[in-house]
């Protein structure tokens, strides 16, 4: 898959299952997250591979959370099975670092960058992938459960896995309706 066809079909799939990236896969979706603008050198992202029995443990991290921060009975109830949704899921986080140049918006965006490289990495090998956030991006219980700082900001779950379907969702807008020229 070239660059261009890379950047015009990519898309997010939540229809996920096994097997998830293998080792040299999964080493070619590494150095893609790292390759991303990155102001001032700061490196503002680290990421949490969960796989097997760390699934487990996160549902377990994510129920725990829900519990004790009195979440709807809804979100307790599915919150062992999230993390079974694929075989493999990679959390991006960006610890915040004071830096009088890069501003922690700059941070964030690069950590978030990051985490669409890497699913431009997983889509370029066949695999496919979803970005989520939601609730447990933003728990401070389970921050702290991942050994995380309060400061820092879960970016999302990049969530890996074979396509179950294979279907090519519709372009849905126009480059016409967001761009202009000044």
């Amino acid at each position: 898959m070239d660059a261009i066809e890379l950047l015009l079909t990519r898309q997010s799939d939540s229809n996920l299952s096994f097997p998830g990236p293998n080792p040299a896969q999964l080493e070619i979706i590494k150095k893609a997250a790292l390759k991303v603008p990155d102001h001032g050198g700061l490196t503002p992202f680290k990421f949490i591979i969960v796989e097997e029995k760390g699934r487990e443990k996160l549902g377990e991290i994510y129920y725990q959370a829900a519990v004790k921060e009195q979440q709807e009975q809804r979100v307790i109830d599915r919150a062992r099975q999230l993390p079974e949704r694929a075989p493999m899921l990679i959390i991006a986080v960006s610890p915040y670092q004071e830096h009088p140049k890069v501003p922690r918006i700059e941070q964030i965006q690069s950590a978030g960058c990051s985490v669409l490289a890497m699913q431009q990495a997983a889509f370029a090998q066949g695999l496919s992938g979803v970005w989520r956030t939601g609730y447990f991006a933003q728990s401070p219980e389970v921050k702290k459960q991942l050994g995380l700082d309060e400061k820092d900001e879960i970016v999302g779950y990049l969530y890996l896995g074979t396509p179950t379907v294979q279907c090519t969702k519709p372009t849905r807008h126009k480059p016409e309706d967001f761009f202009s020229s000044l």
